[in-house]
């Protein structure tokens, strides 16, 4: 017998996803390696402050964290971070090097072997001493990283060079016990990569104003006998290709990701192994994200595709990929591996991020760790379609379409449904196809959501992330607009119940869409970009302070145009209802830019809320934050739609 579904109105429709279990699962593993045999990663931990734990599978396959409360792994280099650990094996088990989140330290220790020590020192300099990728070499003594060093109090007076600390805790306190590698040549490095042999190092450089998804150099020099990096050349890259990753076959040959064709294809010492207009790389966002990983026998693992990244390995000589069989549609830039064993972190539309193990010989995939289980009953689970929309000039438009979806629920059959347009972050980047139990919290009570892939995104090309350039603030309005206009016109959203919601550069696409168009009744904006000319002049960190001299255009010859884009300079035409959220630790998206957007807007009428979180940076990790967040996101549709979602506090709005 069937169960009864009930009519109700879209967005009253009773649902299981509440916000408590959306911030539950929010987060995934990542950083995954082998330690010997064993597979650990880091962990999300929300309901812990937000903090990421460092997580080992043994060989009976139990897992167990390794590091308890307060011990948070994660680096603030860049302010995004990257790989935040590295580990070896030694006569006396694991010994596991890593980066405290607190106070940026890099630590050692070695599971049940006491407490972790400092290896490096404090600095009362600006934002101190931070590292990143650490790579312990036991028989010289010494961890390799990447230091990021601040020279002064500005948020771009720093420098960075690869360095070796010593193990013996020597430099805990003292910073002339670290070792510069080689000379300070670049803005940006990457962690540097030893060759098998131990005789040759390669790394990734580059400068501003150009992003690393816009050009970077492949560096390679001679480990000298003193275990510093001599006759460094720059062997692949430029201003205009991009290479996003780079490191050593066991035969030693250099392979590295390079966009130089408009696709970022893989390479062995310059020559292409399979020339695809398919994507094996992405933006390095992070450092030591890994979309290949070679293999003992000379087959290399690799994420591939286009809009999704798939798991495969390539035949280097054939220039064959064969997929590995499963249910994931989308692998996150983490791969590792030990002998023929391959690791990486996959999800799916139907299941969210687990570690998954693939094994080259037999082609064999199964899950090892951090297992996707249902957290409700997955029949309330979003049901995705991928869709290609045409905007201006009948230019393609990329979007994953999430109808509201409810099996006890349908809606009056003379109503549409409200829909959320959603702006990802960024802007360089992309929207994964993957279970999301925030989707989930809207699509299950009659919500719509689309996530528009606007143009310069990532996974399609290089002609498609250039369509931004200088466009930053139009391209990615006109496509939102076109997209939520889009379902308007052929009758799957109601056109006079649309909202548009993005954080960070998403954030930015939000404000710009609500004060530059008409097609939306409402918004949410999460730790936004709101004033160009403030961001770009010293209000956010160096990585990104010059980002804006591509997506804008350059300062110095077309300052207006930072004046005329910024969503702050315009707050006379936002008219509709919006919610703004702001972490007041953001030091990428600083407060600031919030409270100069809020002094224009006020005493003008528009109803609005403006929740900010202390302890929260660029981007919410505590469970509570998050939950405080999508019940607000969630009353602000309520009000503005004529909604009833059962259980769900009242935003206050003020004018």
């Amino acid at each position: 017998m069937g169960e009864s579904v009930s009519t109700l109105s879209y967005g009253s429709w009773p649902s299981p996803v509440d916000a408590a279990l959306a911030a539950a699962h929010d987060g995934r593993p990542d950083d995954v390696a082998f330690v010997g045999d064993e597979v650990w990663w880091t962990a999300p931990r929300p309901t812990e402050g937000g903090r990421r734990t460092l997580v080992r599978r043994h060989a009976d396959g139990t897992e167990e964290p390794v590091l308890p409360t307060p011990w948070n792994v994660r680096s603030r280099v860049i302010e995004y971070g990257g790989r935040p650990w590295g580990a070896v094996t030694t006569d006396s088990g694991p010994l596991v090097v890593f980066v405290n989140f607190a106070d940026q330290r890099l630590y050692a220790f070695t599971p049940g072997g006491g407490e972790p020590h400092p290896l490096t020192p404090l600095s009362t300099v600006g934002g101190g001493l931070r590292w990143i990728e650490p790579d312990p070499h036991p028989e010289r003594g010494e961890v390799w990283c990447v230091l990021e060093e601040f020279t002064g109090e500005g948020p771009t007076d720093l420098r960075r060079v690869p360095v070796a600390v010593p193990l013996d805790g020597s430099a805990a306190d003292d910073r002339g016990a670290v070792r510069e590698l080689a000379p300070e040549r670049h803005r940006f490095v990457t962690g540097p990569r030893l060759s098998p042999d131990g005789g040759r190092v390669a790394w990734l450089a580059w400068d501003h104003p150009r992003m690393p998804w816009d050009g970077t150099e492949l560096i390679v020099a001679e480990v000298g006998p003193e275990g510093t990096f001599q006759d460094a050349r720059t062997v692949a890259g430029g201003p205009e290709e991009s290479i996003a990753q780079a490191d050593w076959a066991p035969d030693g040959t250099l392979l590295h990701v390079s966009d130089r064709t408009g696709w970022w294809n893989l390479y062995r010492d310059g020559q292409p192994l399979c020339a695809r207009e398919e994507e094996f790389g992405g933006p390095l966002w992070k450092l030591g994200q890994r979309w290949f990983a070679p293999l003992d026998s000379g087959l290399i693992a690799v994420l591939h595709g286009r809009g999704a990244a798939v798991l495969g390995i390539l035949d280097p000589e054939t220039g064959e990929v064969v997929d590995a069989a499963g249910p994931w549609t989308e692998f996150a830039p983490a791969l590792a591996a030990h002998g023929e064993r391959v690791v990486g972190v996959g999800a799916s539309a139907h299941s969210g991020f687990e570690v998954v193990e693939l094994d080259a010989r037999t082609g064999r995939a199964r899950v090892i760790g951090a297992p996707h289980e249902d957290a409700t009953d997955p029949a309330y689970y979003p049901q995705p379609q991928i869709r290609t929309f045409r905007g201006p000039g009948g230019r393609e438009i990329h979007a994953h379409l999430y109808p509201p979806h409810n099996p006890g629920c349908r809606a009056p059959d003379d109503e549409l449904p409200p829909y959320v347009i959603w702006a990802h972050g960024g802007p360089t980047s992309r929207a994964p196809l993957v279970l999301d139990l925030e989707i989930a919290y809207f699509t299950s009570r009659g919500i719509g959501v689309a996530e528009v892939n606007y143009g310069g995104s990532s996974g399609h090309g290089r002609e498609y992330r250039n369509r931004l350039r200088e466009q930053w603030g139009v391209v990615d309005v006109e496509d939102c607009a076109a997209v939520a206009l889009a379902l308007a016109g052929e009758g799957t959203a109601d056109p006079e119940r649309l909202a548009v919601r993005g954080g960070s550069a998403g954030g930015w696409t939000s404000a710009a869409s609500l004060a530059g168009t008409d097609v939306y009744a409402c918004g949410t904006i999460l730790y936004p970009i709101l004033d160009l000319t403030g961001w770009g002049t010293g209000e956010t960190h160096d990585f990104e302070s010059q980002y804006l001299e591509s997506l804008i255009g350059p300062y110095a010859e077309v300052p207006d145009r930072y004046t005329e884009r910024s969503p702050a300079e315009h707050a006379e035409s936002v008219t509709a209802p919006f919610l703004l959220l702001q972490g007041l630790d953001d030091v990428i998206c600083p407060p600031v830019q919030c409270e100069r957007f809020l002094e224009r807007m006020a005493g003008r009428g528009v109803p609005h809320a403006y929740l900010t979180f202390e302890g929260e940076g660029h981007g919410f990790r505590r469970a509570e934050t998050m939950v405080r967040a999508l019940e607000a996101e969630l009353s602000l549709y309520a009000q503005t739609f004529g909604l009833t979602p059962p259980g769900v506090p009242t935003l206050e709005l003020s004018r």
